[in-house]
């Protein structure tokens, strides 16, 4: 716990809570509040004000996920007033919250923390379901490709390029506010359990659409739709329009969001996602 004169507001009693949140991105419009749309943050928002309804709630993530997409890890502040400590929080919200939001852990932090500009990097997982028969259990939380069995060694391949600074405009959506389309990719791995690849892509930032466009391009270098010369040629050479193929968001979930600062327990920031899409189950695969 960080010592008080540090962690407080100085003119008032304001202090700033860091949350670790779970959520099932299948009912919500995204993680922002919107007009029209159930969003996490207007359901956590929502939550919170009837806990602390001296001053409105502003909830603060650090990765806004889109429709459908899923989080294991991801990291949200908000600022208090009320006399609930930190460690009390998880267990009042997730007593109010809709049973597709978990508040893992909560901690008290430095009032000028915060949990998108503080921080480092983020880590998203893509799970393919590559069997020829659906499974009802995983399907919300993985892209079934079921036509061929993927080969991941070309996929692989196709990874191993982006490690590093570039620039990635051929993988960023329309609408984007971001002023550049350069970013540093840290860490990026693919593993296959079964009929089960998890893609791993950790980076200093994503752009818009940035996993679940490259996602796209690479099944199909896994399916051999798409060379991996072609590949290379259309990221380094930021051909955007003849990427067209993109992922569907139910197979991403936000694993893991960095910081310098060592906020919350290793159970509740690194160790977060299912170990059943990790782990290769003693099932026959399916064949194709």
């Amino acid at each position: 716990m960080l010592s008080e004169e540090v962690i407080k507001d100085r003119s008032s009693n304001i202090r700033r809570i860091a949350l670790v949140i779970q959520y099932d991105g299948s009912s919500y419009c995204g993680w922002q509040r919107q007009d029209k749309g159930l969003s996490v943050q207007g359901s956590l928002e929502d939550a919170i004000q009837e806990l602390d309804p001296i001053r409105p709630v502003k909830c603060v993530a650090a990765g806004r996920t889109d429709s459908g997409v899923h989080a294991s890890g991801q990291v949200v502040h908000f600022d208090s007033c009320g006399p609930i400590p930190a460690h009390r929080w998880p267990k009042a919200l997730n007593g109010r919250l809709p049973r597709s939001i978990r508040i893992l852990e909560a901690q008290e932090t430095f009032f000028n923390w915060h949990a998108c500009y503080s921080a480092k990097n983020r880590r998203y997982r893509y799970s393919i379901f590559n069997a020829s028969r659906p499974n009802l259990f995983i399907s919300k939380w993985t892209w079934h490709k079921y036509q061929s069995r993927l080969n991941e060694d070309l996929m692989r391949e196709a990874l191993s390029q982006l490690l590093g600074t570039h620039d990635f405009r051929a993988f960023e959506k329309a609408g984007s506010n971001r002023s550049s389309s350069i970013t540093t990719i840290e860490d990026i791995s693919i593993k296959r359990t079964g009929d089960l690849i998890a893609v791993d892509v950790q980076a200093t930032g994503f752009l818009y659409g940035m996993v679940r466009l490259l996602m796209g391009q690479l099944v199909a270098v896994g399916e051999k739709k798409l060379t991996l010369k072609d590949f290379e040629k259309r990221w380094k050479e930021g051909n955007r329009s003849e990427v067209r193929e993109s992922a569907p968001p139910n197979g991403l979930c936000l694993i893991r969001v960095g910081y310098d600062e060592k906020l919350f327990s290793k159970e509740a920031s690194l160790d977060t996602f299912p170990g059943f899409l990790l782990e290769n189950l003693d099932t026959p695969k399916n064949t194709f």
